[in-house]
C-alpha cells in the first residue's frame, strides 16, 4: 500500500489505474485484498475505541439525533408530504430534493429569527429562560406553519434586521442553549 501511495505521488501510476484494479472482482488481486485487510483493521480500531469510550458515543449519538430531527423536518416540509410528489428521472429527483432542503432551510432560519426576537423581549423585559426550557428549543418548530395555507407576499416591506453576530454576542440567550 505504501508501494501504491508513492507511486502515485511520483506519477509512476494513475489514480484511475489503481482504481481499476481495486474494482475487479479478481480473489487473487492483493492489492484489493490488502486494502480490505486494513479497512477491517480500522473499523475494528474504531469500534473498540467506541465501546470504550463513552464520552464518543455521546458525541455520534448527538450528531445522529441532530441528524434525524432534521431528516423528520424536511419530511414535514416536503409539499404534498409522504412521497406524494414522485418523479422517475434522477435530475428531476436532485430537484426536488434541493428545493426541499432550500424550504426547509428557511423554515430554520424563520423560526431561528423568530426565537432570537421572542428571547430578546424576554431578556429586554428582566426575564430569563431556565438553561432547562432552553434546551428544548429547536429550529424545527412545526405547529406555527400552515403548509397548505394562502399566502400573500408584500414585496415593499423591508425586513427587520437581523444580529449577524449571535455567535459572537456574548450570552446571547438562542445561541448558548438552544439544542440543534
Amino acid at each position: 500500500m505504501m508501494r501504491v501511495a508513492v507511486s502515485i505521488r511520483t506519477g509512476n501510476i494513475l489514480p484511475s489505474d489503481i482504481l481499476q484494479r481495486l474494482n475487479s472482482s479478481s480473489r487473487k488481486n492483493k492489492l484489493s485484498f490488502g486494502f480490505r485487510e486494513l479497512d477491517r483493521v480500522l473499523r475494528t480500531i474504531f469500534l473498540l475505541r467506541y465501546l470504550s469510550d463513552g464520552e464518543l458515543r455521546r458525541t455520534i449519538q448527538a450528531a445522529t439525533n441532530k441528524s434525524e430531527r432534521f431528516n423528520q423536518f424536511v419530511q414535514w416540509v416536503s409539499f404534498g408530504g409522504d412521497s406524494v410528489i414522485a418523479e422517475n428521472t434522477r435530475d428531476e429527483q436532485r430537484k426536488f430534493i434541493k428545493y426541499n432542503h432550500l424550504v426547509a432551510n428557511l423554515l430554520v432560519f424563520h423560526n431561528i429569527v423568530t426565537l432570537s426576537r421572542a428571547l430578546e423581549r424576554l431578556h429586554a423585559d428582566g426575564l430569563k429562560a431556565s438553561a432547562q426550557a432552553m434546551a428544548t428549543l429547536t429550529p424545527y418548530q412545526t405547529e406555527h406553519i400552515n403548509r397548505f395555507g394562502n399566502y400573500t407576499v408584500n414585496f415593499s416591506r423591508t425586513p427587520e434586521p437581523l444580529p449577524l453576530n449571535l455567535r459572537e454576542s456574548e450570552g446571547h440567550p438562542l445561541v448558548d442553549h438552544i439544542s440543534w
